[in-house]
């Protein structure tokens, strides 16, 4: 196995602008501050821009994600209600119980960035893991992402994460692992119990 990302983007695809901007803006802020700390490897693996067409997506996208350091997910209450975003969190999760076995993690594979919280409250999916980047702030006034103060410390903190991982699997990766093994998981059921069925009086 070789690193080829340094991070895999887990995101549910919007049709308008404040989501597809919000999700090219971070991409290309995280690519402007990782770029310093890989040599040959990709910064970041997203879909829109490197999976293409084809009958095989399931296997190119669990090739990429075992061959990233880390997972980034976008959330929203959006990535929760779609089953394929859940499976790609289970996915790395495995990767992540795997990935204990080699080296002393750091911190989770996991990094959520909440984009939109959900009216009730985040799933545990996402408050618990230990660390989540709050960007809920964002509108489409904010402007660049990767100049502006308000945001620089917080990406900041997911370089700094991206890239402890990176150097930790880069010295601990088993010579004879093979990413073309991995599978993604069957579809996990839903983060939260459906809601009881209301009628107004």
């Amino acid at each position: 196995m070789s690193i080829r990302y340094g991070c895999f983007f887990s995101y549910a695809h919007g049709q308008h602008a404040y989501m597809s901007h919000f999700k090219d803006d971070l991409v290309d802020a995280l690519k402007c501050y990782l770029e310093p700390h890989f040599d040959n490897e990709t910064e970041l693996f997203v879909d829109s821009e490197q999976l293409g067409g084809g009958d095989d997506i399931d296997h190119r996208l669990a090739l990429a994600m075992c061959q990233s350091a880390t997972m980034i997910v976008i959330y929203t209450p959006k990535y929760e209600a779609h089953p394929y975003t859940r499976r790609e969190f289970a996915a790395m999760q495995m990767i992540e119980a795997e990935r204990s076995g080699w080296y002393e993690l750091p911190s989770h594979l996991i990094i959520p960035v909440i984009m939109t919280r959900h009216p009730l409250n985040l799933p545990r999916q996402i408050s618990e893991p230990g660390m989540y980047v709050d960007f809920s702030r964002y509108t489409l006034a904010t402007g660049d992402l990767k100049t502006n103060p308000d945001f620089l410390p917080d990406i900041r903190r997911i370089v700094d994460r991206i890239t402890m991982h990176y150097h930790c699997l880069k010295a601990s990766i088993p010579p004879e692992h093979d990413c073309r093994q991995f599978a993604l998981p069957p579809v996990p059921p839903e983060w939260r119990p459906p809601a009881a069925p209301h009628f107004p009086r």
